[in-house]
């Protein structure tokens, strides 16, 4: 057992970090198995010395979004710990002014290493790949920094897209017309724009074109310009397919392709465009892959335990 003493500057940022009853305090002292002592702008920290490095790391990352105004709750706690997990939070935290994601509704900050380094590759290369499984922010974090983007007048048009092949279902067998087939097959992307932007903005943008949510295949044929285009579920796009889309990208754009090769809803036999596309492209300058693994959910607690069981299992089988 060690013991760490170490003092903040500003005693009434340091109120709003340990939270009402040291709730997020304890919260730490939790999940990392530490004891953590608050005595006015003095912090102590008892327990393994791997643990008190972690903690202390993660409370000077609360204590630094403290002082820019941010709220912290307890998934900022859980974000400030697995930000802290990896030895990369100084970079982070120095660096946190610049991976903000600002739009109209909300600001938007990474919540792990991983999450920190896509949003660095997608502001710096004109194609990222993001690969891994449901609820680490892939989708959410591309949509996030298109509208950011966008506001910032940086591009003229977000477009939104996913391959028509969705868990079984076949578009065709679905009520009504395109747009009625359409619209709950591409919700996810609504959702995150709704997140982010005043509903009338969402609709207004929608109704112009200058927000576009479209099945893949309508892509064909074009030349995306001043745009960021987001391609979702990629794993179950055909090599073909792939090219198809990767080859509208035009002056000022970037595009994010962004799947999870471990659900693959293709017919058997069918090679993943999204996986020849990585073992194809990846060594090209301007184009990067960051892959998320169960460590970077972002959901509720459960779904990142629930991935890392069935990559568990997978392995086994293996």
């Amino acid at each position: 057992m060690a013991e760490l003493n170490f003092e903040l500057f500003n005693n009434q940022l340091v109120q709003q970090l340990v939270g009402p009853q040291d709730s997020n305090l304890k919260l730490i002292e939790q999940i990392i198995n530490v004891e953590i002592g608050s005595f006015g702008n003095q912090i102590s920290i008892t327990g393994d010395k791997d643990a008190i490095e972690q903690a202390k790391n993660a409370i000077e990352l609360l204590y630094n979004k403290v002082s820019r105004g941010i709220d912290i709750n307890e998934q900022e706690v859980k974000a400030a710990l697995r930000l802290c997990g990896d030895g990369r939070e100084k970079e982070i935290s120095e660096n946190l002014s610049e991976l903000v994601l600002k739009t109209k509704k909300r600001h938007i900050y990474p919540r792990s290493a991983t999450q920190a380094q896509y949003i660095q590759e997608m502001m710096k290369n004109e194609l990222v790949f993001g690969l891994g499984p449901a609820g680490t922010g892939k989708t959410y974090l591309a949509v996030a920094l298109a509208v950011s983007m966008m506001l910032e007048g940086k591009i003229d048009k977000i477009i939104l897209s996913r391959p028509a092949v969705e868990a079984g279902e076949n578009l065709g067998f679905l009520p009504g017309d395109l747009k009625d087939k359409v619209d709950p097959y591409l919700r996810p992307l609504y959702d995150a724009l709704y997140e982010m932007l005043p509903a009338e903005q969402v609709d207004k943008k929608l109704a112009i074109g200058e927000i576009e949510i479209a099945p893949l295949a309508f892509m064909r044929g074009r030349t995306l310009s001043n745009a960021f285009v987001i391609l979702d579920e990629a794993q179950n796009t055909t090599p073909m397919q792939m090219k198809m889309f990767l080859t509208r990208l035009g002056e000022n754009s970037r595009m994010v392709v962004n799947g999870d090769l471990s659900q693959i809803d293709l017919p058997r036999g069918v090679i993943s465009g999204l996986k020849d596309a990585i073992d194809t492209l990846t060594r090209i300058n301007g184009i990067s892959a960051v892959t998320f693994s169960a460590n970077d959910v972002v959901r509720h607690g459960l779904v990142a335990k629930i991935v890392k069981a069935y990559e568990d299992k997978k392995h086994d089988e293996h």
